[in-house]
C-alpha cells in the first residue's frame, strides 16, 4: 500500500476543492482536471443533506457556490441560524434533499478574481461518485490518487441530527477503492477526530488530521463543552496530545513563519516541533493570485492577477522547510514547481 504523504523534499501534492483556480470547486469537473494535471490527492469537503447524504460543498451554506439564490423554487428556504456559534443567513444543505440539491448548479466563489465561463454547468457531487470519479481516474492514470475528506461543522450537523462521521466510515468501507487508497479524515474540531481514533486503527490506509484555525479561535467542541481552547494554545502546548489521536497537523502556511537558512532553503520551528511529536505537517493553502501569497512572494500586480513565478517560489520554501504536503488550488503549478 502507498504511503498516504510523500517524503519532505517531494510533499504530497492535494488538489484543494479540486482545481479549483480553473473550475468552480468541488465539482466532478474541477477533480477530474485536478487528477490530469497531476495531483496525488483530491480534497472534497462534506456536508450533510437533510435525507443524509454526503455531499461536498465547503460550508453548509450555499449562496456562495451555487445559483440557489437565482432559484424562486426555493426562496422561501433562506433563513438564518447559528452555526458554530457565528449567525448566518442563507440557503442551507440540512434543508433540502439530495433530488433538490441536484437540481442546482456550481457557480465560481471567488467571481472577482476567477473566470465564471463555467457557472452553471456542474451539479453537486455526493461523495460516493466523487469515490467513483477517483478510482475510475486511478485505474485510467495507473497510479493511486488519494482522497482528503473534510468533515464541515462537525458539532453543528450532530446537534442536527445528521452527524457525518459514521457514515463518512461507512462510505469508505462500502467502496473497495477506499479500502485500500490513501485517506486522509481531516477536521478543524478535536472531539470528532478522537472518536474517529477509536474506530480507525493506525497502520491502515485511513489518516487523520487536525487542522489548525486562526490563531485566537477555538475548535467549536471546546467551545461547546465549556472550556475554549484556542488553536495557539493547541499548538503551543498539546503537539503531543494532538499527535495521541491524530497523524498530522493541518496549519495555515502563514502558522510556519519560515526563516531563512544561511546554506538555503527555510525552517520553521513547527514543522520541526510536529515531527518531533509524530506529526506530519499539511499546510494549507496555496494559491496562485497575487493576493493569496505571502508578502515576500507578491508581484506589484493586482491582488487578482496570477503570479505564478511567486506562487512557485512559495511552495519550493515551504518544501525546503520540510512540510509533508500542500493544499492548492492549482495542482499543476504545484506539481511543476515541486517535481521539476
Amino acid at each position: 500500500m502507498p504511503e498516504p504523504v510523500a517524503a519532505p523534499h517531494r510533499p504530497w501534492i492535494i488538489a484543494h476543492r479540486g482545481a479549483s483556480a480553473l473550475r468552480p470547486e468541488h465539482t466532478l469537473a474541477a477533480y477530474a482536471l485536478a487528477i490530469e494535471h497531476g495531483a496525488d490527492a483530491i480534497e472534497p469537503d462534506l456536508v450533510m443533506t437533510r435525507d443524509g447524504v454526503l455531499v461536498a460543498r465547503h460550508e453548509n451554506a450555499l449562496s456562495d457556490t451555487t445559483d440557489i439564490a437565482r432559484r424562486p423554487e426555493f426562496a422561501a428556504r433562506r433563513t438564518r441560524r447559528q452555526v458554530d456559534g457565528a449567525w448566518v443567513e442563507d440557503w442551507f444543505s440540512e434543508d433540502f434533499t439530495l433530488a433538490e440539491l441536484k437540481t442546482l448548479r456550481a457557480v465560481e466563489r471567488l467571481p472577482a478574481m476567477r473566470s465564471t465561463e463555467w457557472d452553471g454547468q456542474f451539479e453537486i457531487p455526493t461523495f460516493d461518485e466523487i469515490v467513483a470519479l477517483v478510482a475510475a481516474e486511478s485505474e485510467k492514470h495507473g497510479r493511486p490518487i488519494g482522497l482528503v475528506p473534510e468533515i464541515k461543522h462537525p458539532s453543528h450537523f450532530a446537534a442536527v441530527g445528521l452527524a457525518m462521521e459514521q457514515p463518512l466510515l461507512d462510505a469508505l468501507a462500502a467502496h473497495e477503492y477506499t479500502r485500500r487508497a490513501p485517506v486522509v479524515i481531516q477536521s478543524f474540531e478535536t472531539v470528532n477526530l478522537r472518536w474517529l481514533r477509536e474506530r480507525v486503527p493506525r497502520g491502515g490506509n485511513v489518516r487523520l488530521l487536525q487542522l489548525i484555525g486562526p490563531p485566537d479561535a477555538a475548535p467549536y467542541d471546546t467551545v461547546l463543552a465549556g472550556a475554549p481552547r484556542t488553536y495557539a494554545q493547541l499548538v503551543g502546548q498539546d503537539l503531543p496530545a494532538i499527535a495521541a489521536y491524530a497523524d498530522a497537523l493541518g496549519p495555515h502556511h502563514a502558522w510556519l513563519q519560515l526563516q531563512p537558512q544561511a546554506e538555503g532553503g527555510y525552517r520553521s520551528a513547527l514543522v520541526d516541533a510536529a515531527h518531533a511529536a509524530g506529526l506530519q505537517v499539511i499546510a494549507y493553502t496555496f494559491r496562485p493570485e497575487n493576493g493569496f501569497l505571502g508578502e515576500a512572494f507578491r508581484s506589484d500586480g493586482p491582488p487578482e492577477a496570477r503570479h505564478d513565478e511567486g506562487a512557485r517560489r512559495e511552495l519550493q520554501a515551504h518544501a525546503s522547510a520540510g512540510v509533508d504536503a500542500v493544499f492548492t488550488d492549482d495542482p499543476g503549478l504545484a506539481r511543476r514547481a515541486l517535481r521539476p
